[in-house]
């Protein structure tokens, strides 16, 4: 018998944990806590112990050395999809272990909540993913989610001060942690450790492991990566949006389970557990890596300031700038990634690049994921992007972004017969030029959703969500309606001519027949052309109850494309 202990540590509330405020400097802070603990805490408690085996992220030597080493104690087998798994000797390395971890969690990351379960098995007679995915994950871990709390946080007495980020028992200030002191305010446990990890005095953790991670290789020059919304999407006198993008794998979890389903013994399953994890997390990096150098190559210098351009490259004509915002002597990027865990990325820019991002994100995950090593097709994603008021609420913005992007989804089960089809990138969008009142549902039924003559059941003046790459005969692409925002923006049928644009998208809420009447006024032919389309489409402006052009009119002062080209 070669009985080893399986232990599964799982983190609670995460989304919760890292955007519960709406200040970006914590949000970040949160993000890096919650890698950290379940990344580099892991192995650093489990290095603790004595001699064990922690493989390097980069590493082609996939095999397990427990089984066989019995002076390993313990072995980090993955960490990945939100869960770490180990094993251990005995249970006594695994409780020695989980107190380690836990004690620095509630030091360092207070407000933090994971649960950890452990599994005794016989590694030569019991499979290793049922004993994880039914034993721990669908049991006991289960079963620790659904328990009450047995306490609630203290939030203080009558005379104490509570945070204003947690409500909370404030016990600091936060101009201790490089807030400026007009933005002073008080702080609780939880605050304290989260701007611990974006402050210089304390080695500016956050930005730390983005410099050693994601931008990785990218030449930064003088150029900073930024902590407040204000040095993201801010510019004096111009445009002050900022957007939220979330983007999540489509069914990556099932698989992953299906591919460690082929697996022959315990041994081929680590091995498939960790190569699998290895290329997605790799992609996910290499993929935001992709698009912050696409966004660094476009800076350019301008009357000694740092810009980016869209640029009508027939006129001359500049369409649109973005200058990065300079305070105190430091120039940063429009572009930070809060969330990169695999398939799993958020990140926060300028709201004129945040379409153009987001393609681009979708794109590049499919370019990395072609080599995934169970052989099939490259992976694919979804993503939300939500474009708000710079000091729109935080946590309410990324929000939005996850509802888009579960709305993005949704389209793709239902347009591929749930998963029968081949599964595809898709991305869906909300411009909120005020505050948002209710879903994203019942925002789209009130303002988006009309009844016109040629059609007998509600009509969508919007076409999104949309497919992210060219599609076989499918005119919903952003490619598409990259092409028709530049039209709309260089054309010289519309050009500078904002009010016969708003004209035609008042045509379009009346249905074909204003839209064709619209055409006949201006002497048009047809609207931009969506490659892939009935012609019907270019003349009538709908198609099948689905208006073509409305979401390019609103996009319209909301892109920048990435490069001289129109995105694809």
């Amino acid at each position: 018998m070669n009985n080893l202990v399986a232990t599964v540590i799982d983190t609670t509330g995460i989304q919760k944990y890292i955007f519960c405020t709406n200040r970006l400097r914590e949000n970040i802070g949160g993000s890096y806590l919650v890698q950290a603990a379940t990344n580099e805490w892991v192995k650093e408690c489990l290095g603790e112990l004595g001699q064990v085996y922690i493989p390097n992220d980069e590493t082609e030597d996939f095999k397990a050395y427990i089984p066989t080493n019995r002076e390993i104690l313990g072995e980090l087998v993955y960490t990945g999809g939100g869960n770490t798994i180990l094993l251990f000797k005995t249970e006594e390395y695994a409780k020695r272990f989980t107190q380690k971890l836990t004690t620095k969690i509630l030091h360092e990351a207070p407000g933090l909540n994971i649960v950890i379960a452990h599994q005794v098995f016989d590694w030569d007679k019991d499979s290793l993913q049922e004993v994880i995915e039914k034993k721990l994950i669908q049991e006991k871990l289960e079963n620790q989610k659904r328990k009450p709390k047995s306490s609630m946080p203290v939030l203080g007495l009558g005379v104490t001060a509570s945070c204003n980020s947690t409500g909370l028992v404030a016990v600091d200030n936060s101009t201790r942690y490089g807030i400026p002191a007009n933005d002073n305010y008080l702080i609780s446990r939880e605050i304290v450790a989260k701007l611990k990890a974006v402050d210089r005095n304390h080695n500016e953790l956050a930005n730390l492991k983005l410099k050693n991670s994601i931008f990785k290789g990218l030449n930064l020059g003088n150029y900073h990566i930024p902590y407040d919304v204000d040095d993201v999407g801010r510019s004096e006198g111009d445009s002050s949006y900022i957007a939220i993008v979330h983007a999540d794998g489509n069914r990556l979890g099932n698989r992953f389970q299906d591919y460690l389903k082929t697996a022959s013994n315990n041994e081929d399953c680590i091995i498939k557990m960790r190569k699998f994890s290895q290329v997605v997390n790799n992609a996910g990096k290499s993929a935001l890596r992709a698009i912050a150098k696409s966004l660094i190559d476009l800076i350019i210098i301008d009357d000694n300031r740092a810009v980016i351009k869209y640029v009508d490259i027939t006129s001359g004509e500049i369409l649109n700038k973005i200058v990065l915002q300079t305070r105190d002597g430091k120039t940063y990027l429009p572009f930070r990634p809060l969330v990169y865990a695999g398939d799993d990325i958020t990140f926060v820019c300028d709201g004129r690049l945040g379409l153009s991002l987001a393609a681009k994100l979708l794109e590049k995950f499919e370019e990395f994921t072609s080599n995934l090593p169970d052989y099939k097709e490259k992976a694919t994603a979804c993503a939300g992007i939500a474009i708000v008021k710079t000091h729109y609420p935080f946590a309410k913005a990324y929000a939005l972004s996850e509802a888009l992007c579960s709305n993005a989804k949704k389209w793709m089960k239902e347009k591929t017969n749930d998963y029968e089809k081949l599964i595809f990138s898709a991305l869906d969008w909300h411009i909120a030029a005020s505050g948002l009142i209710g879903s994203i549902h019942e925002i789209r039924k009130r303002e988006y959703e009309v009844k016109i003559p040629e059609w007998n059941k509600i009509a969508s003046l919007i076409m999104r969500p949309i497919h992210s790459c060219s599609y076989e005969n499918e005119w919903r692409t952003w490619s598409n309606c990259a092409k028709v925002i530049h039209e709309f923006n260089t054309h010289k049928d519309w050009k500078d001519k904002r009010n016969k644009v708003m004209q035609l998208r008042d045509a379009l809420r009346q249905g074909h027949e204003a839209t064709k009447q619209f055409r006949q006024l201006h002497s048009l032919e047809n609207l931009p052309k969506f490659s892939q389309a009935n012609t019907k489409l270019g003349e009538e402006g709908w198609w099948n109850g689905i208006c073509a052009y409305f979401d390019a009119i609103e996009a319209m002062e909301f892109y920048i494309p990435l490069g001289d080209s129109i995105d694809e």
